[in-house]
Parts: C-alpha cells; structure tokens; sequence
C-alpha cells in the first residue's frame, strides 16, 4: 500500500470516482447575468429545499464506475524478477488505480498491490505469449504448485481479461462514459420495430448523455439524445450479427435516396474500423427480462407525446419475449395511431386503476363518449382483458425520491435543455416535476390567444427509472449550460412574444465569432477576446485550491473581454480558499495604462456575501498583460490562466515548485487591507480562548478533466491530496487541545521509514493499528498521503477508528508544514 500511495501524484484522477471532459464554454453577450451567477448551493440555501439524493440516480451512479471490473485478469511485471510476468486479477479499482492480486495467492490479501493503469507495465493475458515474454510466478509462492502450467490454464478458464485498448493507447486509463467520443458510431434501435437499426454518430458526449445524428444527415434537426445505458443502443455490427434490419427511420427515408444511405452506412462502418468503439462500452447495459404481455390487454401508461398526463394504451403487437408494441387508446374514426416498442421494464407503464389507486385523473381516450371513464365498463365495451399486476416489476421501490426535494431533468418538449426541477408530488414509480425557467419557451403552444400571457405550464411526469433527470450539479459537473429558474417579471420589460419563441442555441452551437455588433463597443474587433485558457496543471499559488482549479472549464470564450474576464475572474474567486481574500487582492490590480471598465464582482464566503468593484480591461491588446498581473496578486503560475494555452510543460517548470517560489516571485508579501465596497470581516474575534479544532474530510465523489503530475512526496503534492477543501467537502471535526495538536519533529517524515512510522504509531493512542502500517509496508511519504476515504478502505477501519488515526496523521502534517515545506 505504501508504494500504492506513493503513486497518488495525478491526485485529481484518484481522488474523484471517474473524469469529465470540460469542454469550452462560450460566452455571448445574451447570457444574462442570472444564468451566470445561478448557484444550486445559494438557491437551496435561500429557499431552505433539499436536492434529490445522488444514490436515487441509478444511471448516474453507473455511469462513474471504473471501467476495469474486480475479477479481470491482467499480465503484470514482476518486480523481484526482471523481465518477467505473472497473472494477477483486480481486486478492486479506485479511479486510475488497480488493486491487484498475483494468481496463486488464492484469498491471502497480504501481499495485494497497487498500480497506476498510466505509469505501471500492465497488458492483456496473452501478451507474454505473443511476444516472447516469460511467465514466472513471484518468489513467494513460487515453490506451491508443481505444475503452475496446469493451475494457469484452471485459474484462466472462463475468466476475463482486461481489455487491451484500456491498458495502452488513447484509451488508456480513461472511464466507461469517456471512452464515448464524438464521432463515434453506434446503432440506435427504432421507436415503433424492435428489428430495426440505423447507425448514429455521437455529436456530443455530455457526461454519458450523448446526442446523436443519424448517419447520411449533416444538420441537428432530427438529432436524438438518449443516456449511453439506453437499451435503444447497441454496438455497431449489433443488428447483423443478430439478424435484424439496419435501415433509416421510416420518417427520414425519403430526405435521401436508397443508395445514399447506403453510402453513407459504408463510410460510417470505414471509420468505425479505424476508431472503434470500444465494447467495453456496454459492459453495463441492463439484460432484458421476459415479459408477460399478451395482444388487447390493457395497461395504463404515461402519455408516450405529451408527458403531463396518463392515458390509457393497449397492448397492439408482441415481438417476441422481451419487446411488445403499445398503442394510446383512440376512439375517433380519423386516428392516427401512436405507437412506442416496450418491455417488460420501460419507465413509465403502470396497471390498470394505478390512478385511482393513487388518487390521479386518468386522461379518456379521445372519442370516449362518457365524462366519467370507469375501467370496468371501458374493459366490457372493448371485449378485452387487463395486464396483470405481475407484468410489472417494482424494482424502483428502492428509491429516495420525496416531495419538495430538487433536481434537474431533461425539457421533454426541446431534449437539448436541461432545467431545474422540484418535485411537487410522489405516487409510487411516478415523480411529478415542476420545470424551473423561462417555460414560455419550452412551450411555446401553450400560449393563450392574447400575446404575452401563457397559460400555466403543466408538471411533467417521469418515472423514477428514467435516465433523463439528474442530482444538483450534474449539469455544472459536465459544464452543460442548465436552464436556471426565471426571475422576476419585472426584470423583463419588453420582450416581445416573437423573440420569446424563437428557440435558444446550444451552448455546443454558439459561433465562434461573437464580435458581432451585440453590443456598441463589439463593433470593433479590438473590444472582443479570444478564449483565455485554464491551465489545471499550473502551480495554483497559495489562495485557489487546486481541486477547485482542476473542476474548471478548459477554457471560456471567445467573447467581448469584459464579459470573457468578469467570467474567469469569477470563477477563480469560487475557486479560492477564501474568497473574500482574492476579492480583495482583484481589487488591487491595476495600471495607468489600461483602458478599464469596473464591473461588480461577488465573493460567497461562510454565509455572507461579499461585493466589490473590479476594475477590468476593456482592449483585447491588454489582456496579456492583465492576466498575469492577476496571476501577480494570486502568487500563482503566471500561466495559470492566460490567453495561451499550456498544453504539455508549463514554461515556467511551475509544477516542480513550491509555495516560496512564487511569494518571491511576485515581491514580499504587503499586508492585505479591508476591501472597499463594505466587505464584513470573515472571522470575528473570540471573547474567550477556545480549543483549537481540526478537520478531517470526507471525500464526495467529483470529476475533474486535469491530471496533477506533482512528484509525489513534495509539499504542493501532499497538501492536493488531502489538504483541499472542494474535494472534501464534508467535514468531520476532531477537538483537540492546542497543547495536544502541536508536534516537533525530529527528522523530515519524507524521510521516515516503515519502521519509524510503526514507531510514532505505537506512541500515539492509536498503538493497536500499528502492525497495520507494518504489512502494509507504509513509509514516512505513504503515510503523508493518506486520508480518510484511503484509511477506511484500504485499511477497512470502521469511521471512529479511521477519524481517530487521521487525527494524528494531521498533527505529522501540520507539523511537517511548519519545520519541513518550505
């Protein structure tokens, strides 16, 4: 384990469950300020709501699982012998990290090791043999089986192997949900025939969200959005092995001839070859279980057009054992029918009299003559017969939805965006959702026959299974603008009922150029800026936090600099220690020259809210210059943000330094003042002395697109991996005494090995988990790197025990700090 930790430098992988893409972000000068300061965290805290807990969403937590599963098997160096390999089977996985286990050591967890999939020699079984490489079992066990021939060929028997794409090449290291990239090909079953495919290109890859083009079409008009674990999808090749038809949807056969969709299939399938997708994929798509189902039974079933209401289906077609066609109950002489393919699990199907049941209007079948439907009348009229109650499974009922709590969900009317949701009501597998935000635009027919004065919009119904709601902060995870909720009618004065209906752009679909005239002063190409680029591996200084850091977008604009700055500028305050700090040092930063423009900055900090003015550079020519006087004030890298991109190796070798490099840097350190603008004191003074506390944190499950390639062991290093307060923002306190906190080290704890480690131990109060340390072969560098999430599951220590060893590994930390960082 102590080589294990040793390995934990690319912290921001480790420390999260898996990694996000952050693509740009693009800023136009029609995103309202509302948008851009919207804050799930201020909201939830102003209005005193709860959010939907992230364990109810079963999709999302798939979705952030490693793609290497316990049991693969794997060719791995041996270390006691050079130039040779053994088998070893994953135990379990943590991010980028493999815990492993040499074949033949049976269920001895002693010897288990870690390894790092990006640095560590790893390959797929059959490797060795391929190229000439020696198999030898480690020193250990060597002399336990006669035969090791004989026992490799028992223990690989109907095993599986790790897939070789995940061991070497792009793909290496990288989660399920990332290995979907844009331009890959996928076949999406059709809505109404189960044994129609059509191949599908993903545009965009939104955290396992993926919007797909048909292949044979160019534009986003008929682009569908479904979750990567949508049984809908399937891998390409899919529909031929298994005998099924692999044609256009029947709505967009005639945009094109029968020999261009040919066309266009070959080409796909050309550079799917050269790209493939890897199956690896699908490793966690739901089997389909047999159904029960039989043509003219009746069932209840949430509107499969309009998602407000519940109607009445019948059961119209059975395929075959997992898939049958449902058909809207309509009894006017000129229906049209409206069909969907289901099986036995489709979210959203429901027994007859689940309504009144659970006390819901039941929509009539249009041409019902009656006001009053009644199901038993209904069920004589029509000669048929009602789906048993054991055709549906109720598998959901594990869920922790409830009334009030919050969420985001897909717009059922317009896919592409996303809006903050409340739950106004539960009945069993059915969430009522009160779409957030300017719902004047989603529903656009909706509207009353007097312009400007929308009917009320109706709650949207969804199934608890369904994969297009989402826990608070998916979309800022996956930097997906989410639509937040409408302000104040007074804000908007005089917008016009044309403009209103006019659909908004994407953010993936804002033009580059946005130095249109939007604005007076975008006239002219001098006002307006490229993109300024967050550069994660950048040495972050002593005022952001570096796990912060790494959540931030690649980058943000193009755009008019003022609104491209105040954007950066704001997002480096969020991401600081104490934002109220580096509001007040932004305030600082400024010069004679500068053509400047003041905008308003806010700090949120234990509370309160603090506001200052800015003053920000208006002239692109300026910008240069301005961020790294920005950089200056913070003690960071210079390039931390920048309009240049650091793509490999900072220039400034910043990653290789620590805090003092950049204090001296920048000039001595002036004594900071309180900031204008009536910012409050962030702390006041105690009227009593009282005992010092500390705080060990809890890790929450984050994802983070930058890699830290810190060395490990030095300060920067070990104060990322448990030192930042947005990767652990749980916190557990421990009371202790001033007296009982402070700790004089004799030698560097770099320096420290197992034994003096064990030593320390024994003479804390912790002496019982001391021979722990000892197996676990955990030196003075190991033991720096641990935190609390490590020490319950490597050490499996229950929660008092884990917080009551942190405590003292605290105390080595802050010590360390003081006589050892710098």
């Amino acid at each position: 384990m102590g080589a294990y930790l040793r390995l934990l430098t690319k912290n921001n992988q480790i420390l999260t469950k898996s990694t996000y893409i952050t693509p740009v972000i693009s800023l136009a000068q029609s995103e309202s300020d509302e948008e851009a300061d919207f804050n799930w965290e201020e909201y939830l805290e102003e209005t005193g709501a709860t959010a939907a807990p992230h364990t109810a969403f079963k999709h999302v937590d798939i979705s952030l699982q490693s793609s290497f599963q316990p049991g693969m098997k794997l060719e791995v160096a041996n270390k006691s012998s050079p130039d040779t390999y053994w088998v070893a089977t994953i135990v379990t996985t943590c991010g980028q990290l493999l815990l492993l286990r040499f074949s033949g050591y049976g269920d001895d967890r002693k010897a288990d090791f870690w390894c790092d999939v990006m640095t560590s020699e790893l390959h797929p079984v059959g490797w060795c043999s391929q190229n000439n490489k020696t198999l030898q079992p480690p020193e250990a066990i060597k002399e336990k089986y006669s035969d090791w021939t004989d026992f490799l060929i028992q223990d690989l028997t109907g095993s599986r192997t790790a897939p070789a794409n995940l061991l070497e090449g792009p793909l290496r290291g990288k989660n399920t949900v990332d290995l979907i990239v844009e331009g890959s090909v996928i076949e999406v079953r059709d809505l109404t025939d189960p044994s129609l495919y059509w191949a599908a290109r993903v545009a965009q890859n939104v955290g396992g969200r993926l919007r797909l083009r048909h292949v044979g079409l160019q534009d986003d008009a008929h682009d569908t959005w479904l979750f990567y674990l949508d049984v809908r999808l399937r891998p390409l090749g899919w529909a031929q092995e298994n005998r099924l038809s692999l044609e256009p949807p029947a709505e967009l056969r005639g945009l094109k001839s029968a020999l261009e969709w040919q066309e266009a299939l070959e080409a796909a399938r050309s550079e799917a070859q050269r790209n493939p997708l890897p199956l690896e994929v699908f490793k966690d798509h739901a089997d389909l279980t047999k159904h029960s189902f039989r043509t003219g039974m009746k069932l209840e079933m949430v509107s499969p057009s309009e998602p407000f209401h519940i109607c009445p289906v019948s059961v119209t077609q059975v395929y075959n054992e997992h898939y049958f066609q449902v058909t809207v109950d309509d009894l006017t002489p000129e229906a049209t029918p409206l069909s969907l393919v289901c099986h036995s699990e489709s979210p959203g199907i429901l027994p007859v009299q689940w309504c009144l049941k659970n006390g819901i209007g039941l929509e009539r079948p249009r041409g019902y003559l009656s006001q009053d439907f009644d199901w038993a009348d209904y069920l004589k009229q029509s000669g048929t017969e009602t789906a048993p109650d054991a055709c549906f499974p109720d598998a959901w009922q594990s869920r922790g939805f409830a009334k009030d709590m919050w969420l985001e969900a897909v717009n059922p009317v317009r896919p592409t965006e996303v809006c903050v949701a409340q739950i106004t009501q539960v009945r069993g597998r059915l969430l009522w959702l009160r779409l957030e935000g300017e719902m004047c635009l989603s529903y656009p027919m909706l509207f009353c026959p007097s312009p400007g004065l929308p009917k009320s919009v109706p709650e949207c119904i969804v199934d608890v299974e369904s994969m297009d709601i989402f826990p608070v902060g998916w979309c800022e995870t996956n930097a997906y603008l989410l639509t937040p909720p409408l302000k104040p009618v007074c804000k908007y004065p005089h917008i016009s009922l044309s403009h209103t209906l006019a659909p908004p752009q994407p953010v993936e679909t804002i033009p580059l150029n946005l130095c249109e005239p939007i604005a007076m002063d975008t006239a002219n190409g001098r006002y307006c800026c490229s993109r300024i680029y967050v550069n994660h591996r950048c040495f972050s200084g002593p005022y952001l936090n570096k796990g912060r850091i790494a959540e931030l977008p690649q980058a943000v604009g193009p755009g008019k600099c003022t609104l491209v700055l105040k954007e950066v500028l704001s997002m480096l305050i969020n991401a600081a220690y104490k934002p109220g700090r580096v509001l007040r040092e932004l305030q600082d930063v400024e010069d004679q020259h500068w053509d400047c423009h003041e905008e308003t900055l806010k700090a949120k900090y234990k509370g309160k809210t603090y506001r200052s003015s800015i003053r920000i550079v208006r002239l692109a020519e300026q910008i240069p210059d301005f961020c790294r006087k920005v950089c200056g004030k913070l003690q960071c890298c210079p390039n931390l943000f920048s309009p240049v991109q650091v793509t490999d190796q900072c220039p400034e070798s910043c990653s290789m330094q620590t805090k003092t490099k950049y204090t001296y840097y920048y000039g001595k350190k002036k004594k900071l003042s309180k900031p204008f603008g009536g910012e409050e004191s962030l702390e006041a003074k105690p009227t009593r002395r009282r005992k010092k506390r500390k705080a060990i944190f809890v890790q929450k499950k984050r994802r983070s697109s930058a890699v830290d390639y810190t060395p490990a062991g030095s300060p920067q290093s070990i104060k990322v991996l448990y030192g930042d307060e947005s990767l652990c923002p749980v916190a557990l306190q421990v009371e202790c005494s001033e007296a009982e906190c402070q700790l004089v080290l004799e030698r560097n704890p770099l320096e420290w090995s197992v034994e003096d480690v064990v030593t320390f131990i024994t003479s804390t109060d912790c002496a019982a988990l001391a021979n722990i340390f000892q197996e676990q072969d955990i030196d003075g560098q190991a033991l720096l790197l641990l935190t609390l999430p490590t020490v319950q599951e490597c050490m499996e220590l229950k929660l008092g025990p884990a917080i009551k060893l942190c405590h003292q590994i605290e105390r080595v930390k802050v010590a360390f700090y003081a006589q050892y960082a710098n």
